[in-house]
């Protein structure tokens, strides 16, 4: 399998690309990565350094890749943290492209703007090109709780609020969404939710809540359950493979007492999840 994969990068820690490449190689994919940005480290920390990328720049290096005859050996595009606006046009141009190579890829876009704690944290006009012109050109989505209720108008909490909105995100372009952050007011105390919706169904996976600060974690998710999904067309099968993956980078992750993910440690959640966790069907 080979994806291109559009994020960011930084050299401390793991973040966009940073995080996503190597759980994706370590379960044998062939990862072609293109960076938005390139920072010192992830803007979490409130300062930074390093470029911003420019859209020509970001389409020239995909060009690059393109020259080289790799779009029709492309399975997926994925795309993440876009860094600055411009960014969005080269992206659906590149799926454009890698479509007409090969008609069965699937893009895969993980519209990232902020969450429900820290609220949006791109640049102010990237939501509203997330929602107008990203996401009804994506295959599969994976917003968390708060991302799904900006791209819908929503403000979704219970389990039938969260799949009308993932209904109203599917009605937009996208068959495959997948919502991550769940946190519904009726779940059992100390848990946390991941919901898939496909054509063939919705899922939920129930994982324990751990109390720490991840940042890239939401880049692992999209990524795994991106490969996952690509292999298998299952949303059930990669929710669950997904879920046990990313519980256990971050059980390790808290284990050691830091907010940087342990992803060299945890390598081996991703080669061989232990399945601990039933992806149960809603409907």
């Amino acid at each position: 399998m080979k994806i291109l994969s559009i994020q960011s990068a930084v050299a401390f820690g793991h973040a966009g690309n940073s995080a996503a490449v190597f759980p994706m190689q370590r379960i044998g994919v062939d990862v072609l990565p293109v960076y938005t940005v390139n920072f010192s480290n992830h803007t979490g920390y409130g300062s930074w350094r390093g470029p911003v990328m420019a859209p020509q720049d970001v389409a020239d290096v995909i060009t690059g890749v393109e020259e080289r005859g790799a779009f029709g050996g492309l399975d997926a595009v994925l795309s993440g943290y876009q860094g600055s606006e411009g960014i969005a046009d080269v992206i659906i141009d590149a799926v454009a492209r890698v479509k007409s190579a090969n008609p069965n890829a699937l893009y895969a876009c993980d519209p990232v703007m902020g969450n429900a704690k820290s609220g949006c944290f791109v640049a102010p006009a990237i939501p509203d090109l997330l929602r107008d012109k990203v996401v009804p050109v994506a295959d599969i989505i994976t917003p968390n709780q708060f991302e799904l209720g900006y791209l819908t108008g929503t403000d979704p909490h219970t389990i039938d609020e969260t799949l009308a909105a993932a209904d109203a995100a599917r009605a937009m372009g996208p068959r495959t969404v997948l919502v991550t952050s769940v946190e519904r007011p009726d779940r059992d105390d100390g848990t946390i939710e991941m919901i898939a919706v496909d054509d063939s169904g919705a899922w939920i996976v129930t994982t324990p809540y751990l109390p720490l600060k991840a940042n890239g974690s939401g880049d692992v998710t999209a990524a795994l359950f991106t490969s996952h999904y690509v292999a298998s067309r299952s949303a059930a099968d990669a929710l669950a493979r997904t879920a046990s993956s990313v519980f256990g980078l971050l059980e390790i992750t808290h284990a050691a007492s830091t907010n940087e993910l342990k992803l060299i440690e945890a390598q081996e959640h991703y080669a061989s999840p232990r399945m601990e966790f039933e992806a149960r069907q809603l409907r």
